[in-house]
């Protein structure tokens, strides 16, 4: 029947399928090919909810009936199955028509018993050792995936779960955890992901892909891993390190495939020879370790092993263990610095090319100078207002300015200004289209790309001081004792900067240090008296504008407003554009006075355009945590001591202040960091997707939140600048259409650029570890004492612990049980060695005894000494990697200064990247891979001074993997 070849070729295989063809054909077999789907009288279409294999099972015996009857009974007819229900059930039915095995058959029909025995033998062992040799290369078969109606009605009624496949990075092969979206999980009343356990019960969904699952019985959940792993296999899962049992299911569907290009890795030589005779056909390895590898044909194997490759998947069979997939292009030489950041680029789907011609042709002509017309239209504050920036040293783009005076009638004015970014991006512009795909401007930890061209990052909307420029400036008048907000108005403005201050300046002129005047050029070249008079104006402004920032604060904190912080990293460049320094940020007052005067001014623009436009506003929220992601963080606290009250925002917070060790200050900012880690990611939304109640923001405590104050280097600033512009107009409704998207345009949108937010932290953090790896890379661990630093635990596992190291930013995992099976141990000088033993895990320490009775035990907040390793790889990114060497602080003057500032500078690292970058450049114009060099000041991408000094935002060397968005 035809049914049943199709069936050979879905279940066994184009190979197998082909043999049976060829059988067929094979006039000596007497055979023919019946297409009885295609026959009126034999076709039996497929009932709704039955299985593939019933129906075919189904089809051939309605088929086999048919036959018979045209035979017009004469000869009787043979059905061949080993499906016993279908012996059971058809084999009687029809007289003249048997249902039998493949053995009675033999039995009963062939009349030579010993040859029909002996052809039954060898067909069972040929089964035989096609299962042992599938398995042997992991060849089981998957499942075939559910319809798509099936899996839409199935999660309707709830039978079906639909959520976002994630796999566990640190164990690839084991866990993957599907988060909970759309219908479903409502019905199911689910409150934690469900665990995906072992590759086949993901049935072929890659990580990333939008799957419908079902639940397995309750006797069959399955615990969480809470043992320091290295992507072990199923057979190879330790059984004693899992936690309670959690929903676990198996994917029966995938509604939305995720698939991209890869980076892959080719097999060196050994590996190849070891794949098989078919050289043509190669299974390269991805560089995620969450990909499977990837089957493609290619004959230049040889010449590409050491390269990243990017490849394309191409489909999925169910009889195949791995994907199929082709060649795309090349990268670069593995270990090559170019080649890796390209890897990191591609990895996070970031595109990278300079702007084009056309796009470069819509920029203002230099030098540009203030329309008469357009001054016309705009609020003249150039004459009237002191303004004046406050960014890092170096900033190009600075898109933000402050303001404070005194009225006529006593009162204060607040004022924020933002660069004017869509007067020169009209939209859907060929600029606009492109900003609006690159969404935000990409920050790596030795070069920026940015989101628009560099004459308007950089230029021509850049508030530099002693320009006039085109902005848009929020406005408040405040009572000048309470700081009351009277009146509010927006307006497109023309201001002109007085000063371009740094940080650390204004820090001094707020502390009353008068000294740092020589470092203020605006201040330069006036008579002293001049000088003076316009230094206490400033020195005012700062002290006014930090007060009502305090102000401001004190409000939102008794509304339960969140400090959460992890370690933010600033790298510097020399004269020479080497990286000069990684400098963690010192926490100045003046920081949060910027800070505050931020989100003053984007919760205001949120009030402003959600009233204007309710349904198609875009904001932003952040939702509360699910409670049972704090259970880490309440039991980190109460090994201190400290009890964190997570109810509510306003509790947290409170908690976290109360959480202070005053011997060890680095307590309280693990703390935080751990509580940023169960928040969840504050994310864009149109107003009309969700009701009002969740537009909340829980980290700042704010009804309603957006992003207004940064439009040069965040597409979600643009949209809200045409919106406010929309909601401000004097002009005739009809022109709103030209600002505003649909309420699902905007849900597009905002998925869109969340998703981008999500790529670029993930290549910030990448790209970080990428250059902290090339440091450690090649030095000596055991005689180089800058691979030897203090660590602080964070958490304990079952076989290790988490460990932070604040001299470097750096986390990672320090195993206490090695692969031999031997555990730390310790001697009279707490040096540490491995010996026979065995370890035991309680809530906030671990122990580890030896077998001739030595013990040592280490517990969450402990400082010890670790020696800093890489672990190289091949084909995925090196990682860092911590081993215990003595079960104390380690005393050095650097470490005694971070118990007084964990914050310390480390700058060798940074030089020894810089000379690894050199020689990359070079590797990589051998190989003839695309660097951009000089391009970049044509075509407007930032490679130099300024991109290190730009890093204020980059919070990738956090403690914990969280999203620097959380706070705003």
């Amino acid at each position: 029947m035809q049914t049943a070849c199709q069936a050979v070729q879905h279940q066994k295989g184009r190979r197998q399928y082909n043999k049976l063809r060829n059988l067929v054909k094979d006039a000596r077999h007497d055979c023919i090919v019946f297409a009885n789907e295609f026959h009126q009288h034999s076709y039996l279409p497929r009932e709704k909810g039955e299985s593939m294999e019933k129906w075919q099972t189904r089809s051939i015996y309605n088929a086999a009936v048919w036959y018979y009857n045209h035979c017009l009974g004469q000869m009787p007819v043979v059905m061949v199955t080993e499906d016993e229900d279908a012996i059971r059930q058809y084999g009687s039915e029809t007289e003249g028509v048997f249902v039998i095995s493949f053995k009675n058959y033999l039995d009963n029909f062939w009349p030579d018993l010993k040859a029909a025995h002996e052809l039954f033998d060898s067909i069972l062992q040929a089964r035989r050792e096609r299962e042992s040799e599938s398995q042997e290369n992991n060849g089981k078969e998957y499942p075939e995936h559910l319809p798509l109606e099936i899996l839409e009605a199935g999660i309707k009624s709830g039978r079906y779960i639909q959520g976002t496949l994630n796999v566990n990075k640190h164990r690839a092969q084991l866990e993957a955890f599907v988060r909970l979206q759309g219908f479903g999980s409502k019905e199911t009343e689910l409150q934690s992901d469900i665990l995906i356990y072992g590759a086949r019960a993901r049935n072929r969904a890659i990580h990333g892909d939008v799957v419908a699952v079902e639940l397995l019985p309750l006797p069959e959940w399955k615990g969480r891993t809470v043992a320091l792993c290295e992507n072990e296999t199923e057979d190879k899962a330790p059984a004693d390190t899992t936690g309670d049992p959690m929903p676990t299911g198996k994917v029966v569907g995938i509604i939305q495939k995720n698939w991209r290009d890869y980076v892959v890795t080719f097999p060196s030589k050994e590996e190849s020879q070891s794949q098989g005779r078919n050289a043509q056909k190669i299974l390269v390895t991805p560089w995620d370790y969450r990909i499977p590898k990837i089957r493609i044909s290619t004959q230049q194997a040889e010449a590409l092993q050491e390269y990243r490759v990017v490849v394309r998947i191409d489909s999925w069979e169910s009889t195949s263990v791995y994907p199929n997939g082709h060649f795309v292009r090349v990268l670069g030489r593995i270990g090559d610095l170019e080649g890796e950041i390209a890897a990191i680029l591609v990895e996070n789907s970031i595109c990278v090319a300079p702007f084009s011609e056309i796009q470069m042709s819509e920029m203002p002509k230099n030098p540009w100078k203030v329309n008469p017309e357009e001054e016309k239209k705009r609020l003249d504050l150039r004459d009237t207002h002191l303004i004046f920036s406050i960014d890092p040293k170096g900033c190009e783009d600075v898109d933000d300015a402050l303001s404070v005076r005194t009225l006529p009638n006593g009162n204060l004015e607040l004022g924020v200004h933002i660069a004017d970014v869509t007067h020169f991006v009209a939209a859907n512009s060929y600029t606009d289209v492109e900003a609006r795909a690159r969404a935000t401007t990409y920050y790596l930890a030795d070069r920026r790309y940015d989101m628009l061209p560099s004459v308007l990052s950089a230029d021509i909307c850049s508030l530099l001081s002693g320009v006039d420029r085109y902005a848009v400036s929020v406005l408040w008048e405040l009572e000048k004792e309470s700081y009351e907000m009277l009146r509010v108005c927006y307006n497109k403005t023309i201001i002109r900067s007085a000063y371009k201050l740094v940080y650390e300046a204004a820090q001094a002129l707020l502390d009353g240090d008068t000294s740092v005047v020589g470092d203020i050029p605006e201040l330069e070249n006036l008579d002293e008296r001049t000088r003076q008079k316009q230094l206490d104006e400033l020195v005012w402004a700062i002290s006014k504008l930090t007060d009502i920032a305090r102000h401001v604060r004190a409000k939102r904190d008794s509304c339960g407003a969140l400090e959460l912080e992890g370690v933010e990293i600033r790298v510097q460049l020399d004269d020479k554009n080497n990286i000069h320094d990684l400098i963690p940020k010192q926490p100045l007052e003046v920081h949060e006075t910027v800070a505050e005067c931020m989100i003053l001014a984007n919760h205001w623009v949120a009030k402003k355009i959600s009233e204007s436009f309710p349904h198609q506003a875009l904001l932003r929220q952040h939702p509360p945590p699910r409670q049972e992601f704090f259970t880490e963080l309440r039991e980190c606290a109460s090994a201190k001591g400290f009890s964190i009250d997570t109810r509510s925002n306003k509790a947290l917070a409170e908690s976290l202040d109360k959480a202070n060790d005053p011997v060890d200050p680095i307590v309280n900012t693990l703390l935080r960091s751990m509580a940023t880690h169960a928040m969840s990611n504050a994310l864009y939304f149109s107003t009309g997707s969700c009701p009002e109640e969740e537009f909340h923001h829980y980290g700042l405590a704010l009804d309603k939140y957006t992003h207004f104050t940064s439009p040069i280097r965040r597409y979600a600033d643009i949209v809200v600048h045409r919106l406010l512009m929309a909601a401000t107009l004097k002009k005739t409704k009809g022109d709103v259409k030209d600002y505003a998207f649909s309420n699902k345009d905007l849900e597009e949108l905002c998925r869109h650029i969340n998703n981008r937010n999500r790529a670029a932290q993930r290549a910030q953090k990448q790209s970080t570890e990428l250059f902290q790896c090339m440091y450690f890379k090649d030095k000596t661990p055991e005689t180089d004492e800058r691979c030897i630093a203090d660590g602080v635990i964070y958490s304990i596992r079952t076989n290790g612990v988490l460990v932070f190291v604040p001299r470097y930013g750096i986390k990672g995992a320090a195993y206490m049980k090695n692969k031999e099976g031997l555990v730390i141990s310790c001697q009279g000088d707490r040096s540490c060695e491995w010996k026979p033993g065995s370890l035991h895990r309680f809530q906030n320490k671990i122990t580890s005894t030896t077998t001739t009775g030595e013990s040592v035990t280490l517990s969450l907040f402990d400082h010890i000494t670790v020696k800093i390793l890489v672990q190289t790889s091949r084909c995925h990114a090196d990682t860092i990697k911590l081993e215990i060497i003595r079960n104390a602080p380690y005393q050095t003057s650097a470490t005694e200064a971070s118990h007084k500032n964990f914050h310390v500078v480390k700058s060798d690292l940074v030089k020894e990247v810089s000379q690894s970058a050199e020689a990359a450049q070079h590797a990589q114009e051998k190989a003839r891979v695309e660097v951009i060099d000089e391009d970049y000041q044509e075509y407007c991408q930032s490679k130099g001074a300024s991109l290190y000094q730009l890093l204020e935002e980059i919070r990738d060397l956090a403690l914990l993997d969280v999203s620097a968005d959380i706070r705003t």
